[in-house]
């Protein structure tokens, strides 16, 4: 039975017939499990208000939270419906990471609802334009619907289910931001006057900056990945399709922070139940922490930004940053060597602006 701390630092509690279960991706779920009952799971956060509710609710046979209905998949042969069933049940489907999977899956299900009844073979591009432009106030949704759908219709030219793919040359919606805010190193100092060394939330930092990780590779690390002073790990993204494998060296400021710190035994960030982190999770706790310091506009994506950066600044190359990264090909790396060197040209050839020139 867990011990739950309230959010308000009144106390902590347990609950009778309250327990936890890790799933095979390492994500911990609550369920209310009463002999004899369907276990029913409690989606609120611990230690609030809602969760004990929900809890209440649970145990007297009232969930007020009830599981959406899942969506019926089965339509006739011909139909979209139809279509997304044969890819969902492909190995083409079933080689994507499970988050992709998920995302997708939810994609599909939104085009199904309106249009799983139709012929697949009618559809034509200017529909799927319609489908993207619906959502151009949100760029990154209507593009996924674009990417959806191009990936479906490869399947099913692939397959001979179609002999054409109408999303292929549909463009992505151009979006004028530039994702995720880069953190400054001014708050990267910011960040560690807040969270002294030794603290969960410094070795998060120093892990996120001095690896150039993505966060859901960062709550997979612990000592094991760590050898005669080399990291080494298979990133998470792509990896059941094009898996990209990493040695890279644990630079001084990194070894220090993991010294200073606890650590879990086989990651080094845990939860307050000694579990590791799932991705998403830890996003939102170090989106907590970003707050605490006075940084409500910084994220975990963006220390690994300002990392790239930083190394572009410092000299590195487009083939050392796909190194350093995981990048396959020298776009994205190309993005913060073209900034630096803009940066360190103008510093030099600034001086030929100024009047006083003789």
């Amino acid at each position: 039975m867990p011990t739950f701390r309230m959010r308000d630092g009144t106390g902590s509690f347990r609950l009778k017939y309250v327990v936890e279960d890790t799933d095979r991706h390492g994500n911990v779920r609550i369920y209310l499990r009463k002999p004899g009952q369907p276990k029913v799971r409690l989606k609120s956060q611990p230690g609030t208000q809602e969760f004990l509710d929900e809890y209440r609710a649970a145990l007297h046979g009232t969930p007020d939270k009830p599981e959406a209905p899942a969506l019926d998949r089965r339509g006739n042969k011909g139909t979209f419906k139809w279509l997304c069933e044969q890819y969902f049940a492909s190995a083409e489907f079933k080689r994507l990471a499970p988050r992709t999977q998920y995302v997708r899956r939810r994609i599909l299900d939104g085009v199904c609802e309106k249009n799983g009844k139709n012929p697949y073979a009618l559809l034509e591009a200017r529909h799927v334009r319609k489908m993207r432009d619906d959502r151009a106030d949100t760029p990154e949704a209507a593009n996924g619907i674009v990417k959806a759908l191009r990936q479906i219709f490869n399947f099913a030219v692939e397959y001979e289910f179609a002999d054409r793919n109408p999303a292929r040359d549909v463009p992505y919606i151009r979006s004028a931001s530039d994702g995720f805010h880069s953190w400054t190193m001014e708050e990267v100092a910011q960040f560690e006057q807040h969270h002294e060394l030794g603290s969960k939330a410094r070795l998060a930092l120093a892990l996120l900056l001095y690896t150039g990780q993505r966060r859901s590779d960062v709550v997979r690390l612990g000592p094991q990945h760590i050898k005669n002073g080399w990291l080494t790990l298979t990133q998470q993204k792509n990896r059941s399709r094009k898996p990209v494998t990493l040695s890279i060296p644990v630079l001084p400021e990194l070894e220090a922070v993991i010294d200073a710190t606890p650590t879990g035994n086989l990651a080094f960030l845990v939860t307050a139940f000694g579990k590791p982190f799932t991705s998403n999770g830890f996003g939102n706790w170090f989106r907590r922490q970003c707050d605490a310091a006075g940084l409500k506009h910084c994220s975990a994506h963006g220390l690994r930004k300002a990392g790239a950066a930083l190394a572009a600044e410092n000299g590195a190359t487009e083939r050392q940053l796909m190194a350093i990264f995981g990048w396959s090909t020298m776009k994205e790396a190309s993005r913060y060597t073209r900034a630096a060197r803009q940066k360190v040209l103008a510093a030099s050839g600034m001086k030929h602006l100024s009047r006083d020139q003789s």
